[in-house]
């Protein structure tokens, strides 16, 4: 494939004069007229290397070339600053950014070639360094979304369940979100102390949203979940059509556990359609009724249809009440089409008194059904998370 550069300049005759320059000696391009749009590029596109103008409206390139470097997905590509400012003092502004090369314009387009052959070059040298020593690379999590055709089908329980199973198998800091502004349970159930955390990140631009501050938005709970819990304020509800925010964070999530398990309610609305297919699983929550069946095939289909793969998606069924006016597994397979990986019984006594102590069933009671049901499914995404991804 070919290596990605990024343009970052206010001048359209630039961007338009160097992206031909460039694409013609075999490079990918891609473009952005500001600061913040060129931020948002590179959070999402991962250039080999970002040419960047300082004198732009709004955000100059200093204060660009800052934010690259305090974001660990960009922090080590590489940066060339390519500007009409030609003072001794602009150049040193530049380093102190954090650029690696410093190109004055005009400049004839072979020695602009020759500054970004040099920076790829090194840039190539010394990944490829990085990845034959002994130093781990930073590779992401395993990411797992929890969703119901509709309301009231448990996907809180499971999800705060089934991340308390993975924690406490793997102690890695497992990360638990609610991906649910206005329509937060964890706060009141587990009375954390703070529920801001979310309610800032959605309502802060796509590309401040770094790594480092999601990690300071998380609360750590005593089972050693990591939780990133959304407000329970209804007046909060609006914020669930910051799509590109919600893409951010759960990127960002990715990187600050083994596993982190996200509780997206119910139903597709847009943000949930964009992350169905980013998410390394889909587990999806039924009921064993007849009438929420058809919702919960066509949750199915509509996921499948927006790009997530068939293969990632489990199903499980939730006996949430003792009835025998409920399906058998059998039954709800046969009406769905779909293969149920897992099943949880009827536990209302043991889930409210784990409530009450402000924890989950499976650190409330180790030897519970419920427990065991719950450490089979983590079990099992273990096993999925640590199989070999095959080579292309």
């Amino acid at each position: 494939m070919p290596e990605k550069i990024l343009i970052v300049d206010d001048d359209v005759d630039t961007l338009r004069l160097v992206g031909l320059m460039l694409q013609k000696q075999g490079y990918q391009i891609l473009a952005a007229s500001n600061g913040s749009q060129g931020l948002e590029l590179a959070f999402a596109e991962h250039p080999n290397l970002i040419l960047l103008d300082v004198m732009m409206p709004g955000m100059d390139g200093y204060e660009v070339a800052r934010r690259l470097r305090a974001d660990d997905s960009t922090a080590s590509t590489p940066i060339l600053m390519f500007t009409a400012k030609s003072q001794l003092e602009d150049k040193v502004t530049g380093f102190e950014a954090g650029v690696d090369d410093y190109l004055t314009k005009p400049t004839h387009p072979s020695e602009l070639h020759a500054h970004v052959k040099a920076l790829l070059a090194r840039s190539s040298a010394t990944r490829a360094k990085t990845q034959s020593s002994t130093i781990p690379v930073d590779d992401p999590g395993y990411t797992i979304g929890i969703i119901a055709a509709r309301g009231g089908l448990g996907v809180s329980t499971v999800a705060f369940n089934l991340a308390s199973a993975l924690e406490k198998k793997t102690k890695s800091g497992v990360v638990l979100a609610e991906f649910r502004p206005g329509h937060g349970l964890l706060v009141t159930d587990l009375n954390l102390p703070d529920a801001t955390g979310l309610t800032t990140l959605l309502g802060t631009s796509p590309s401040e949203i770094t790594r480092q501050k999601v990690r300071d938005s998380l609360i750590k709970h005593s089972t050693g979940l990591q939780i990133l819990p959304a407000s329970p304020r209804p007046k909060d509800c609006p914020l669930a059509t910051h799509t590109s925010q919600f893409e951010a964070i759960l990127s960002r999530l990715a990187f600050l556990g083994k596993f982190a398990v996200i509780d997206m309610g119910n139903g597709l609305p847009e943000y949930a359609q964009k992350l169905a297919p980013l998410f390394s699983e889909i587990i999806i929550v039924v009921e064993p009724f007849e009438t929420s069946l058809s919702q919960s095939q066509a949750l199915i289909e509509d996921i499948i249809s927006l790009g997530a793969e068939k293969s990632r998606i489990n199903v499980v069924a939730n006996y949430r009440i003792r009835s025998d006016a409920q399906l058998s597994v059998q039954q709800i397979q046969d009406r769905l089409k779909y293969q149920i990986t897992n099943t949880f019984t009827p536990a209302p006594e043991l889930l409210m008194q784990a409530y009450r102590k402000q924890t989950s069933a499976v650190f409330f009671q180790a030897e519970s059904l419920t427990t065991q049901q719950y450490t089979g499914l983590a079990a099992k995404i273990e096993g999925r998370a640590t199989k070999p991804k095959p080579q292309n």
